[in-house]
């Protein structure tokens, strides 16, 4: 009889502990996402319940509430450096980057949980650190009804942030407070690999979880390799015996995926592009929006878990594999601003969709694409995951940039970027960059009207440094980073994103009457300019036309035009 009772008692005690961690989305029978506070206040408690979990708290976001980070770790040490010393792997998981997409904060929650319980077996050699939620603010705008595409759950967060912007652009541009304060995250945890919550916008199929994966060829020869040949098909043949069909992510709709299926192009404004930067291999697991809301809960938990099993099997090569890679960027010559899909290769991969078809549509009379689901298919498909570097630009020995151009400076420093400042006034022969052209955009895209079409010309000048500048010599961990951002070239350029437009407005200029007068007595006292501007009047009718014209020649040909327009202010040292 005592026994019995020490049973029901273990039994309902073990019921209540069950209940008292049960999550929002596992009381609503996977109908409902946590709310922001709740699930802040569910780390809270699990932080004082085991010693395994702590809760951070870091800068404010736009919405004026904290980042917060979730460190995770078997031996209770919840310092980075220390987990870098035991030469431990350490998994970023980032959540609610798009509240409205909110499988895998209600995953993160029960898996970390899990592992604290002991539900689930927690590795040694791996540890966590969790954003339980990203963009605050859009989760603090909630809704049923901005994800029209998506099956559940009941209500849910808003993509855009506080600012209504897209945190998933702003990770080289940092216009938002979360995207800076993400930044001294991801430093301070320094991740071997980062996963980055999603769900899908799209085509129809019948695979609940999509796969994207930092582009192999832009981790370079030695992540990239291991990445593409070694960590994610142990991926996908972890989610295959948790009989989830994994996929890469799908990015066309309609139409024939045959005909030109190509790898994401994951410029470093997004997650998966940053995080590649700095030699961390990153995913973004996106869920497929039709699928039912605890289905794609279930799968995010289920490869979340995957990470760790693998990532506990694979610790010591990712470990060294990620060291000799940062080493092999820090000798790098030179470095593709542009990448292009190399059309010659492609993977080999099955794919499980459902047919197109047409039929009239019930708003417009007219005809609509749909997706067939009567007729699933699956078929082995051409999938173009290899880029091809191109525009290839070799490394200086330094940059330097006057420390006006602070906004700059700032992004810079918050990514951990060595630099040093001059002690005195200093003239120095350097490399000087000057705007050939360039075309803006005639509409907004997250807040900038980006440059494109840009064309440099190079020159080597002495240039008259300050005290106080900034000089940053190459050879560091951070130098893909610095040629991604410094380089006008590349796609998510500084200058492309416009820190630098300031010096594309001239500041003075002149009075056509009295620059007439200095104009000739310029001329006079320099007949090779003056020979110079005839040859070009002979050679161009419409410049021999315009009076305006010639004057403004032989004004950006004199010392009295500003050196600073259209001066790239960021300097090569060769």
């Amino acid at each position: 009889m005592k026994k019995t009772l020490l049973l029901l008692q273990l039994f309902l005690s073990q019921q209540l502990f069950a209940q008292k961690w049960q999550t929002i989305f596992e009381q609503s029978g996977g109908k409902q996402t946590v709310t922001y506070e709740e699930c802040i206040r569910y780390y809270t408690s699990l932080d004082a319940a085991f010693s395994t979990i702590r809760i951070k708290q870091f800068g404010l976001t736009d919405a004026g509430y904290p980042l917060h980070l979730v460190l995770f770790s078997t031996d209770g040490t919840h310092d980075p450096e220390v987990w870098h010393k035991k030469n431990k792997l350490v998994i970023m998981i980032n959540n609610g980057i798009h509240p409205g997409e909110p499988d895998g904060i209600d995953a993160s929650m029960m898996l970390l949980r899990d592992l604290a319980t002991g539900k689930v077996k927690a590795p040694d050699n791996v540890v966590l650190g969790i954003i339980p939620v990203y963009n605050i603010g859009g989760s603090l705008n909630r809704t049923p009804f901005s994800r029209v595409n998506q099956n559940g759950p009941e209500s849910y967060g808003f993509r855009g942030n506080a600012q209504n912007l897209d945190l998933n652009r702003d990770f080289i541009k940092n216009d938002s407070r979360n995207a800076k304060e993400f930044a001294k995250i991801f430093h301070y945890l320094n991740p071997d690999i980062l996963v980055d919550n999603h769900v899908s916008d799209g085509a129809d199929y019948q695979h609940t979880m999509t796969l994207l994966t930092s582009q192999h060829n832009k981790l370079g020869p030695v992540m990239g390799a291991y990445l593409h040949d070694v960590f994610e098909p142990s991926l996908y043949k972890g989610m295959e015996q948790k009989n989830w069909n994994l996929i890469p992510y799908v990015s066309f709709e309609g139409g024939n995926p045959e005909r030109n299926w190509t790898a994401f192009y994951d410029a470093p404004r997004y997650s998966s592009g940053y995080a590649a930067l700095f030699q961390t291999m990153a995913f973004m697991p996106e869920t497929h929006m039709l699928k039912p809301y605890d289905q794609r809960v279930k799968s995010t938990y289920d490869l979340m878990q995957t990470f760790l099993e693998e990532g506990t099997k694979q610790a010591a090569s990712i470990k060294t594999t990620r060291k000799k890679a940062i080493e092999a960027v820090k000798q790098q010559k030179e470095f593709p601003q542009t990448y292009r899909v190399d059309t010659t290769r492609f993977d080999q991969i099955k794919f499980m969709g459902y047919t197109s078809a047409q039929k009239i549509s019930e708003v417009t009379g007219m005809n609509r694409m749909y997706y067939d689901r009567s007729k699933p298919y699956t078929k082995e498909i051409k999938y173009y995951n290899y880029f091809k570097g191109e525009q290839l630009i070799s490394k200086p020995t330094a940059y330097i940039i006057p420390q006006g151009w602070h906004e700059v400076i700032d992004r810079l420093s918050i990514n951990k970027v060595e630099m040093q400042r001059l002690k005195k006034d200093t003239s120095i022969e350097v490399e000087v960059s000057r705007v050939v052209d360039f075309r803006t955009a005639t509409r907004s895209f997250e807040k900038h009207y980006r440059q494109s079409g840009i064309r440099m010309s190079q020159q080597t000048e002495k240039i008259k440094f300050l005290k106080g500048d900034y000089i940053i010599y190459t050879g560091q961990a951070a130098d893909r980073f610095l040629i991604e951002t410094l380089e006008t070239g590349t796609d998510d350029s500084y200058f492309s994103w416009n820190f630098f437009d300031a010096i594309l407005q001239q500041k003075e200029g002149y009075s056509n009457y009295r620059w007439e007068d200095v104009a000739a007595t310029y001329l006079n006292e320099h007949p090779e300019l003056r020979a110079e501007l005839e040859a070009k009047k002979k050679a161009d009718e419409k410049f021999a036309a315009s009076a305006n014209a010639q004057l403004d020649f032989v004004y950006k040909k004199s010392p009295y035009y500003e050196p600073a327009h259209m001066r790239y202010p960021v300097f090569r040292l060769k």
